[in-house]
């Protein structure tokens, strides 16, 4: 900055190419956004897209874990404040495109890997609009008295898998107050209806609404139903839990998957990801699930009402459905790619699945 006698980062050379091309992209008008949040939303693009080009070139894609989630943060961050400058759908790869043309001479891994790096941000960029899309219209519904009920956060987090992190985001910037206790309240209301046991087990519902806790938890119950059909119906959930970089699902199953075996279960859970099977869930009472064919772990004491949540179109077949206390995704499509990393014994009888989502 001394060397251009410039006092911000955002007007040198590193910046200001993309400030300008932002500002050419933009088609809100000056009347209808103040300055300063417009400039501050152009800065934030400029900085994350360029941040992200070069995370890209590095090797690492977007991800629920370690620098793929950072990297996913930057991006659907950028995608908001680009829907606030009005840029339209693909501007964010156009940003990006300047970036690779200005630095490849220098970062010979920017040249060689640009049409991957453009795929990635577009293909982030449409997996995020797919999850807010219903979200915000909701939100803005919610959000008309000025306020934001614990019970609104709720369902916008169980029912339409928006991201806690981007309701608190929105509601700081436009001076919301919300009622985080009160969702909380509802958070543990909602998991008691299934008796949550132990080691956050899905049957119950799930502690950390998190977007990468209610990723796993949608990728458990695929898991599930791809182990059923491939191991049996003998298959039952014996535990699960999760943390912000894995899955670990234990079932019921007497051998060692073999190489194989685990193979196709991959394939099954990716097959149902990449057909973008929705989400959605039915309150019921407990002799009701148990006779639509619900899994649950039935030796569990319930509650009268449960909830059951379905994975796929009823047209075309439901490939999940268990007694379960949410939160979930609204649709598969979210996820990510899904491995297994390591199948091994807990004991007799028991089998122990961990897994990540790429």
């Amino acid at each position: 900055m001394v060397m251009q006698k410039k006092t911000n980062i955002f007007d040198t050379d590193s910046f200001d190419y993309l400030m300008k091309k932002i500002e050419e992209l933009s088609e809100i008008e000056s009347s209808k956004l103040a300055e300063k949040e417009a400039l501050r939303a152009k800065r934030i693009i400029a900085d994350h897209i360029r941040a992200s080009v070069f995370v890209i070139a590095d090797g690492v894609i977007p991800s629920n874990t370690d620098r793929g989630y950072v990297l996913r943060r930057l991006l659907r961050r950028s995608v908001r404040y680009s829907d606030l400058l009005k840029i339209k759908k693909g501007g964010l790869a156009e940003i990006a495109k300047e970036i690779i043309k200005k630095y490849k001479a220098v970062y010979k891994n920017l040249s060689d890997s640009s049409d991957s790096i453009i795929e990635e941000i577009e293909k982030e960029e449409k997996k995020f609009r797919e999850t807010i899309a219903r979200g915000m219209k909701v939100f803005e519904k919610y959000v008309i008295e000025g306020k934001l009920a614990g019970n609104s956060v709720f369902e916008l987090v169980t029912t339409y898998g928006f991201p806690r992190e981007l309701i608190a985001e929105l509601t700081k910037e436009r001076g919301i107050e919300t009622d985080w206790t009160g969702f909380e309240a509802e958070m543990k209301k909602h998991r008691d209806i299934s008796r949550s046991g132990s080691e956050q087990k899905f049957k119950g519902g799930l502690a950390d609404a998190s977007e990468v806790s209610v990723n796993y938890h949608t990728a458990t119950h695929l898991l599930h139903a791809a182990l059923r059909e491939v191991l049996g119906e003998h298959v039952l959930q014996k535990g699960s839990n999760i943390t912000p970089e894995r899955l670990r699902f234990d079932f019921s199953h007497d051998a060692k998957m073999s190489e194989e075996e685990k193979k196709e279960v991959e394939d099954i859970v990716n097959q149902k990801i990449k057909e973008s099977l929705p989400v959605s869930f039915e309150e019921m009472k407990i002799g009701e699930a148990k006779n639509a064919g619900a899994l649950g772990v039935f030796g569990e004491k319930y509650g009268e009402a449960v909830k059951v949540y379905k994975i796929g179109n009823e047209d075309k077949g439901i490939f999940s459905m268990e007694l379960c206390g949410g939160p979930h995704t609204d649709n598969t499509a979210s996820l990510g790619h899904f491995k297994i990393i390591k199948e091994e014994a807990v004991s007799a009888g028991v089998r122990r699945i961990k897994a990540t989502l790429e």
